[in-house]
């Protein structure tokens, strides 16, 4: 299904470098708009609501609040059930909302669809990260007001965020009213036949134990209803105002509110800081939430809001020094990339015990859930602009280790099997053809290990947590396969899925059996590296999991004798053993409204025919290039990508990558077009529901592997740059082994510098090449 040349609609927002703006409210799109302009820190999101609730006439809100891990876990009800089947299904929580913030001028409340609104704009601002509203209203009374309405999420501290409402009176002298409130009452989405949302519920998941104005702040404590973690909300505010002022305490149902009566003259201002903090058990015994929650609001009360505002700029600075990418001659990509990599920040888990979702924590679609996403598309970007988080992306599946023992057990495998989607560690999926059959996430997470220490150096991971991980997956490889006779005793591994989720329960997965054989080569190289190197803690290994030699001596015989399904006549490998012998799929009779097919036909009908829903074999030919030749990617390219419907978002940023690799710019261009505006053009058309955070991290990819031609190959950075012709020069950096490289490629030659470190090797183009600092490199394309 050739991807068309993607032709960029009227743009849904202005072109902005460094920021996302709004410069009228659009009613109808409010849902849209809440994921897009959402601030987070890692820990806590907030959608972009505003502070005064929604009152649309044409749309609706989701009014979201999330803490990253933060989750209830309800019993999954089978009308069939089966023995091993996922039991329970853990779903992000949508928590107290505390962002609230009423204004009355004269009795008149404020909210964007009453009075007249003179002057909007809202602008999330990627710099400063910050997420800041000016609006110029006027009551239905007359009453002009000037409001300056600044949000963020601190990445100082995980458990803060700050909101600074400033309102000014224009035109009157009178009374305002700031009514400030935290609402614990949050309704739970309704279930839908999307199964990319939720399953929804009518019950609760927080239930309400207390709360109360205690001096200087106000709190409410709630317990998940089936987990049982208690959730401590609190709010602290700080008014600046040039008069006096009354105030008001209320506390009513599971809403707690603060009002501030105040005076103004004409053309005088009032200021409401209110500080925001979160704290669970599941990170902290109960006993110590509330004095952790008294220490917090005391210092950033103390701190001030310009010095979150200072600190959040300064931490923004250093990240950007790593992780920016600039394109010149394009304005709508080089948003779109800036955005991508800042939703991609404030999403991002790095405490070692949480992960990244599928949509971040920004909506509620797929419910929070961590998936393969993380290792192969996501930790890339942070391995190579922010190696810190990527270890701590990599120790969460340390932390899950033994979650993914018992989901082997239940399997009757040995080992560990890792959960295909999950929060705490066990398997959530309760689709098992296209969830618990994807065991390939085992050699995913194998390969994320091996890419991470040969970008880092960092062997302290292999030999601590990494070596482990990797021991108990390829155990559980070994007892999955079998050496088949009727393969003449090749290593065979049956009844799986691979990234293809439109081709279901096949034998002999050519990715999985193709990464399943990098990982056993890996981990028995690993083991000798332990065994000569690290001879402790190998000890420890094989004390701890009892590990033998005869295991490793397997590893290895797999691995050798692995069965790739091929098809001689064609020259290309077969998806899986009976992929080729199907009907295609008819797509010139597929009318464009029945995508995605799993929205519109029955998985059986799907699974009859050749088509595919992503990348399947044509991932691999880019993650394992170095075992291919180009003829045999082109050939493989050529076949599969006519079959392959893009449904999942994951899809276009390998094909553009691959069309790159085999000399396809333009094709090249076109998929990557798609992937680096995904959320800000809306082309799903289900940003509403969150943003597509391994799409985001794919559009990096595309720029860095693709255009980039960036591998790593034998210990070594290697570039094959390709500017593609809409550009007038393209420039990123990346963090290898304790440096910093950075890339400029023209449409003549690149340039290589060394920004930090004392001297590199980089290959480009195949050549060898000697960096030192302050004498760059330049070669002619």
């Amino acid at each position: 299904m050739k991807m068309k040349p993607y032709v960029h609609p009227e743009p849904l927002y202005p072109y902005r470098e460094w920021s996302l703006e709004e410069e009228s409210f659009a009613d109808g799109e409010n849902q849209r708009s809440e994921s897009l302009f959402a601030v987070g820190n890692g820990y806590i999101g907030m959608r972009g609501n505003f502070e005064e609730g929604y009152h649309g006439t044409e749309g609706t809100s989701v009014n979201g609040n999330y803490l990253n891990g933060f989750y209830d876990a309800e019993p999954i009800i089978y009308p069939e059930g089966a023995y091993g089947y996922a039991v329970r299904n853990q779903a992000m929580l949508n928590v107290t909302d505390a962002k609230i913030i009423g204004l009355s001028v004269e009795g008149h409340a404020f909210h964007l669809n009453a009075g007249t609104v003179h002057r909007y704009k809202r602008t999330l601002d990627m710099r400063k990260g910050v997420l800041r509203r000016k609006v110029d209203w006027e009551s239905p009374g007359g009453h002009r007001v000037s409001l300056v309405i600044t949000r963020l999420a601190s990445f100082g501290n995980k458990h803060l965020a700050a909101i600074h409402y400033e309102a000014t009176a224009l035109n009157f002298d009178g009374a305002i009213t700031l009514s400030s409130a935290m609402e614990g009452s949050i309704a739970r989405p309704p279930a839908t036949d999307d199964p990319r949302l939720g399953a929804g519920s009518e019950l609760p998941s927080l239930l309400p134990e207390g709360m109360d104005h205690d001096g200087a702040f106000s709190w409410m404590r709630q317990r998940t209803r089936h987990t049982r973690f208690a959730l401590l909300s609190a709010m602290s505010h700080v008014l600046e105002t040039p008069a006096g002022y009354g105030t008001n305490r209320k506390a009513a149902d599971q809403r707690l509110t603060e009002e501030f009566s105040v005076p103004l003259r004409s053309g005088e201002t009032v200021a409401l800081t209110k500080y925001i903090c979160y704290h669970t058990s599941k990170d902290y015994p109960e006993e110590e939430l509330m004095p952790r929650t008294e220490e917090l609001l005391r210092g950033a009360v103390h701190a001030g809001f310009r010095q979150l505002l200072a600190e959040q700029e300064a931490y923004l600075e250093e990240f950007w020094k790593r992780a920016d990418v600039e394109i010149a001659g394009d304005p709508a990509l080089q948003q779109g990339i800036r955005f991508n990599a800042f939703q991609l920040l404030q999403s991002v888990g790095r405490d070692g015990e949480t992960n990244i979702g599928a949509k971040g924590l920004t909506g509620e679609g797929y419910e929070g859930h961590y998936f393969w996403d993380t290792e192969m598309y996501m930790l890339p970007f942070f391995t190579f602009t922010r190696p810190d988080i990527a270890r701590s992306l990599l120790e969460f599946r340390y932390h899950t280790l033994g979650k993914a023992r018992e989901r082997a057990a239940i399997m009757s495998q040995k080992g560990a099997l890792y959960p295909w989607r999950t929060i705490g560690g066990e398997e959530n999926s309760s689709y098992f053809p296209a969830g618990t059959a994807q065991a390939h996430i085992n050699a995913d997470i194998a390969y994320a290990i091996r890419q991470y220490v040969l970008a880092t150096g960092d062997t302290d991971f292999l030999v601590s947590q990494g070596a482990e991980i990797l021991f108990e997956t390829s155990r559980f490889w070994v007892d999955l396969g079998h050496f088949n006779p009727a393969r003449g005793g090749s290593f065979c591994i049956d009844a799986v899925t691979g990234p293809d989720e439109y081709t279901a329960i096949v034998n002999n997965n050519a990715y999985t059996n193709l990464m399943v054989r990098s990982q056993l080569e890996y981990a028995a190289s690993t083991a000798d590296l332990l065994r000569g190197s690290y001879p402790e803690h190998y000890e420890r290994l094989v004390r701890a999991i009892g590990l033998t030699e005869e295991e490793v001596r397997l590893w290895r015989k797999a691995a050798a004798l692995m069965f790739v399904p091929s098809d001689e006549r064609l020259g290309i490998i077969a998806q899986d053993d009976t992929f080729l012998s199907k009907e295609k799929w008819n797509f010139e009779q597929t009318p464009e409204d029945k995508y995605p097919l799993l929205l519109h036909f029955h998985p059986l009908v799907i699974y009859r025919h050749q088509v595919l829903k992503q990348a399947d074999v044509v991932l691999a030919l880019f993650l394992l290039g170095e075992q291919f030749t180009l003829e045999e990617k082109i050939r493989n390219y050529q076949y599969y990508e006519p079959l392959t419907t893009h449904d999942s978002s994951l899809s276009p940023c390998i094909h553009s990558i691959m069309s790159a690799e085999i000399g396809d710019l333009e094709g090249a261009y076109a998929y990557f077009d798609r992937t680096v505006r995904m959320d800000l053009d809306d082309i799903n058309r289900n940003a509403k529901d969150g943003l597509h955070t391994a799409a985001m991290a794919g559009s990096w990819m595309s720029i860095i592997n693709g255009f980039g031609g960036m591998r790593l190959r034998d210990g070594l950075l290697s570039f094959q740059p390709r500017l593609p012709s809409q550009w007038e020069s393209c420039r990123f950096r990346i963090a290898f082994r304790g440096s910093l490289l950075e890339v400029r490629i023209g449409r003549e030659s690149t340039l290589y510098t060394l920004l930090e470190g004392d001297a590199l090797e980089l290959l480009h183009m195949g050549l060898r090449v000697s960096l030192s600092p302050g004498q760059p490199a330049s070669f002619s394309l």
